[in-house]
């Protein structure tokens, strides 16, 4: 779910404005998956821009005080939530943790860095959600060292069923402060996009592997 229809809107536009978010239906970009994609999401441009930071801060801070009230601590996930998580943190005045990608190959060799108790809460800072794989991983690491994970907030995910599939077959809770379906209709409204683009990006979004297949058969 999002925050707010209105701050939706207006961190949508944010991520259009600065380019963190690029859609171009008529020239995909090439996924690490293999896929190619309308849509090109790079939310660490955001840390850049000091308004757009203090902004995406504050309802990140309004997300978690809101769904999940006052946790122990916040915990970023690497890389791209560990910036956005520690801003979060300062502003709720909180302890701050984050996940690494993998165990730590030296040392104590841990994933999970900062101060962890067990059963103290925690809420989740994320960047970007896709099918939610590596952003599950995470919380999912958290347990395993006795936390209880409240939720996850995250900047922007596109909403994809396997991500909601996901994220309800591992009990976690996800607010986003905007999706994809909120991004394209702000995108066509500033005129980022036209309409004749819509019908490609909701196919898109609909069946991602199959428009993919079909770019690349175009090109063939």
């Amino acid at each position: 779910m999002i925050l707010h229809n209105g701050s939706a809107l207006k961190v949508a536009e944010f991520l259009l404005q600065i380019k963190a978010i690029r859609l171009q239906p008529e020239e995909p970009f090439l996924w690490a998956s293999g896929w190619k994609s309308p849509v090109y999401c790079d939310n660490r441009k955001t840390l850049s821009y000091p308004d757009v930071r203090t902004y995406i801060r504050q309802q990140f801070s309004a997300a978690v005080t809101e769904h999940y009230g006052n946790p122990d601590a916040i915990a970023g996930v690497a890389t791209g939530g560990i910036a956005q998580g520690a801003l979060v943190a300062q502003e709720l005045g909180i302890p701050f943790i984050y996940v690494r990608s993998s165990v730590k190959k030296h040392g104590t060799g841990q994933r999970v860095e900062g101060h962890v108790e067990p059963g103290q809460s925690v809420v989740v800072i994320e960047d970007l959600v896709s099918t939610g794989g590596s952003s599950l991983n995470a919380v999912n690491a958290l347990r395993e060292t006795g936390c209880n994970v409240k939720g996850m907030v995250a900047v922007f995910s596109y909403g994809f069923p396997l991500s909601i599939h996901n994220f309800k077959n591992n009990k976690c809770d996800l607010v986003t402060l905007t999706d994809y379906e909120t991004l394209i209709t702000q995108a066509l409204k500033s005129g980022y996009i036209a309409s004749k683009d819509l019908a490609s990006l909701r196919e898109w979004h609909k069946a991602p592997e199959a428009w993919s297949e079909t770019r690349s058969n175009d090109k063939n």
